[in-house]
This record gives C-alpha cells, structure tokens and sequence, in this order.
C-alpha cells in the first residue's frame, strides 16, 4: 500500500468542490455544500440550477467557500451570446467565478480568434474566469493554440478536464505547467479521490484540485496512519 502523504498542512485551501450531479436532491446538495464549508474547502462548483440554493446556503459572506458557476458545461457546445448570458446569470444570482468550458468547435477549426474572443467577453464581467479544456482528447497543437489563445484573452486559470474523461494524472499537469509558463493558475480535476494523486499532481505543479471528494479528502489527512 502506498504511503499516505505527511505534508499538506494547506489542502484545504487547494480544494475546490465539484457539485456538479444533476440528479442530487436538494438535501444532498445542502449536506455536500455543508461539508465542504465544515472543511473549509477553497471553492465550490456547481451548475446553474443548482447556484442560488448554494448562494443562500453559504450566505453573502467573503469568509466561506467561493461560489464557483460551470458555464456552457460540460462540453461547451452553446453559440457565444448564450454562454454569456449563463455567465450574466450567474455573476447576478452570486457567482464570484466562472469554470467555462470554451469553444471547442472553433478549437478544431484552428479559428482561434473566434475561440478566444468568447472568453474575452466573458472576462470582461469582471470575475475570474478558468477554461475548462480537454486535455485528454486535444491534440498537442489545439492545447497549445489553446492555452495562449485563453491567457491572451485574460483568462485567470486553466482546468485539465471536465471529469468525463479518464482521471488526470501528473504528465498532464508538467505539460500545461510548461504550456502556460507562470502566467494564470492550474487546476487538475478528473478522477481524484486519493491522498496519493492529490501529492503527485500538487507535486507535478498543480495550484488547485477540482474534486468531488474535497471533505473527504481534507478529513483523510487528518486521521492517523494505521
């Protein structure tokens, strides 16, 4: 069995919690949005439908969790002006960021204009904005088209995947951490649930988690190993 990690007296702050499900209950998402603030958990992410009961869940406060609103989730594949108006909703009923998942279409089309002037509107709201790209099924060119087509349009982050594809893994993490070279955050998601990958993908260069299992998570480094 692999050893549990010693060190990550900040997890917390490196977690942002996906509730993403559409089928959760709104009692589920009460307890998930619950256990999440309990642990102190960086952001949480959720869906539109799902954002005003997290709003008043977590109140107007700046000292909680930071709302986090998916937009044109999970694949990206709305015209511009509708994934603006998401991203408009969100940012009126308390969003304090934006995961978008960008034009994808446009990406394949080599139009990186096209792609990177989506993002750019959406930046222009005046809340951080983090691209959700694919990295799994992108081609080595679309990334890299991918990721200065996004940082030049002011994005603040980029996230590995949408969780649907395979978990992330550390590879993932050393190639856009060369990719982006210091200029916007990184944050990994897609199949994290152990202490041991949160360690490797942290190690490999990663700024923050995107996870389902945020609590859980901070609650295993807090036992004793046995």
């Amino acid at each position: 069995m692999a050893e549990r990690p010693k060190e990550l007296p900040d997890l917390h702050q490196r977690l942002d919690q996906a509730v993403l499900d559409p089928l959760l209950t709104n009692a589920q998402l009460l307890e998930m949005c619950d256990g999440g603030r309990q642990e102190g958990v960086r952001g949480i992410c959720t869906t539109l439908p799902q954002l005003s009961l997290m709003r008043d869940r977590l109140g107007r406060s700046d000292s909680g969790p930071r709302l986090i609103a998916a937009i044109g989730f999970p694949f990206g594949a709305l015209p511009a002006e509708l994934k603006l108006a998401e991203a408009e909703w969100a940012a009126a009923h308390g969003a304090q960021e934006l995961d978008v998942a960008p034009d994808f279409h446009a990406l394949a089309n080599n139009e990186a204009n096209r792609f990177s002037e989506e993002i750019a509107a959406l930046c222009d709201l005046g809340l951080p904005v983090r691209v959700v790209l694919d990295m799994a099924r992108l081609t080595e060119e679309q990334l890299g088209l991918a990721v200065e087509a996004s940082i030049d349009a002011g994005a603040s982050g980029l996230q590995t995947g949408n969780g649907f594809g395979p978990p992330c893994h550390s590879a993932q993490i050393e190639q856009m951490k060369a990719l982006c070279r210091n200029r916007c955050s990184i944050k990994a998601a897609g199949g994290i649930h152990s202490l041991e990958l949160v360690m490797e993908i942290l190690e490999a260069g990663a700024d923050l988690i995107g996870t389902t299992s945020a609590p859980q998570l901070v609650q295993a480094l807090r036992r004793p190993a046995g």
